[in-house]
């Protein structure tokens, strides 16, 4: 005589014989560790930003001009219902946007106290980098340099760009006339 089997039972009989039929699985192949981050133009250089340090990449929100305020700060956005401040990063280097409107895009960065939006020349999607092709690059000369944190070399230089580090320094944090 058969005893019956609970559903759940019977599910365990099944899932036991699938394993024990199933033919082994390739092993993945060893893969080296990766760096990952959002890449983007400002002017002639390319950077790349951390993955952890952007939220999001909006195309160029309708933003309202505030009186009293550093040219590079460029006004402030509604974004679902929570002021984003709008920041030229060209502007704030002491460089020009580019004049191509439609390629712009702003990075949402979050952190801490901070909610504040980047605007950059153009956005190019997620870089992915071996993690042991970072190089440490020695003191530049230039106002970005603070916020540098290395390169990675393909067919351009790809700085590495702190978002996380901007929002926390005091020029940033500087906006009023």
């Amino acid at each position: 005589m058969t005893e019956s089997l609970t559903a759940f039972e019977l599910l365990l009989q099944i899932d036991q014989r699938c394993r024990l039929l199933a033919a082994d699985l390739p092993s993945q192949p060893t893969r080296q560790d990766s760096w990952s981050g959002i890449g983007f133009r400002l002017g002639e250089h390319w950077y790349v930003a951390p993955m952890g340090e952007v939220s999001e990449v909006l195309h160029e929100p309708r933003f309202t001009q505030l009186p009293g305020v550093r040219p590079w700060v460029k006004g402030v956005a509604n974004l679902r219902g929570r002021l984003l401040p709008i920041i030229d990063l060209c502007g704030f280097f002491g460089h020009e946007l580019s004049a191509v409107r439609k390629q712009r895009r702003v990075l949402v960065v979050e952190h801490n106290d901070v909610f504040t939006g980047l605007m950059v020349d153009e956005v190019f999607g997620l870089q992915h980098f071996a993690q042991d092709s970072l190089e440490l690059v020695e003191t530049l000369n230039s106002p970005i340099a603070p916020f540098i944190k290395g390169r990675f070399q393909r067919e351009q230089t790809w700085q590495v760009f702190s978002p996380f580090t901007l929002v926390q320094s005091q020029s940033f944090m500087h906006v009023a006339l």
